[in-house]
């Protein structure tokens, strides 16, 4: 039996619920750009690492401090996804889920070859707006990466109840399920249509932000969470916001416990729990099954 410490334990623990909060965050904007469009949208890495980018540009150009970074960036990425939806995603909604996965694959492509062209391969760094720490005795907890936990979970949950429980969720749902019924109330289809993949657009752009100063701001940095968190979806549910969130912080945490039990493994966990799921439950853990 592994002889470790409590403390070690407790201290990787708390690493992993870090990790989590971003493969939440951003599985849950890819879960509502699926769930609410079906649209595989391949460029959500792409959008990460462009919020991260508008972040440093806000700073570096504007003078802007990362707090109102953290509210521009993410309009700014939500604004691009917009106009990206309108101008050419839009076309592709009756045709085969083929195009739409190749034009957002192709979207992303652009976008990590336009920011290697500007700012160059090599990392960023992005000043940490929060000095300092709490000794917690197994270990020492910056104050920057608990309040991204923090955040993240409270974001997490607060779109998930707008989704699921308010009328605007409801409105953004029948937008893709009853469009014709919707349009008897009066309400613009195509615009609930657009704000939903702004929204989730926007969502990345955000985690993005947030993971400024705590990783290298590159070109690639989202590329290498990409297939992490489309596993994390799946396993979650395709679709399944809560899914996402929940299968996000418990993956997070599993990867920390692997990377202290069997470090060699903790690169592939999450896809070993992705087969097995399949094979069991292959709509996802919290997926629904289609009949």
């Amino acid at each position: 039996m592994l002889n470790i410490p409590i403390q070690t334990i407790l201290g990787q623990l708390l690493l992993g619920l870090i990790n989590g909060a971003f493969y939440a965050l951003l599985s849950l904007g890819l879960a509502i750009i699926f769930g609410l469009l079906r649209v595989v949208n391949f460029a959500h890495g792409a959008q990460f690492a462009l919020g991260a980018f508008a972040a440093l540009i806000l700073s570096r150009y504007a003078e802007v401090p990362y707090w109102g970074a953290l509210v521009l960036a993410p309009v700014i990425v939500g604004i691009f996804g917009v106009l990206f939806e309108r101008l050419f995603l839009r076309r592709l909604y009756d045709t085969e889920p083929t195009y739409q996965l190749l034009l957002t694959f192709s979207l992303g492509l652009m976008t990590e070859g336009t920011l290697r062209a500007l700012f160059g391969s090599s990392g960023v760094p992005y000043a940490n707006p929060l000095i300092g720490g709490i000794n917690l005795g197994f270990m020492f907890l910056p104050f920057y990466r608990g309040w991204v936990v923090v955040v993240s979970l409270a974001i997490c949950v607060g779109t998930w109840l707008v989704i699921e429980k308010s009328k605007l969720g409801s409105y953004l749902r029948a937008a893709t399920e009853r469009p014709d019924l919707l349009r008897t109330f009066g309400i613009n289809v195509p615009v609930m249509v657009t704000l939903t993949y702004g929204w989730g657009v926007g969502l990345a752009g955000l985690a993005g932000v947030m993971a400024a100063p705590i990783y290298q701001v590159s070109p690639s940095m989202g590329s290498h969470l990409l297939i992490v968190v489309f596993a994390v979806v799946v396993i979650g549910g395709m679709g399944s916001l809560g899914g996402a969130i929940l299968a996000g912080f418990a993956l997070g945490v599993l990867e920390g416990i692997t990377k202290l039990v069997y470090p060699p493994a903790s690169s592939t966990v999450i896809f070993a729990v992705m087969v097995a799921v399949l094979l069991v439950k292959p709509a996802g853990v919290f997926g629904r099954e289609v009949v």
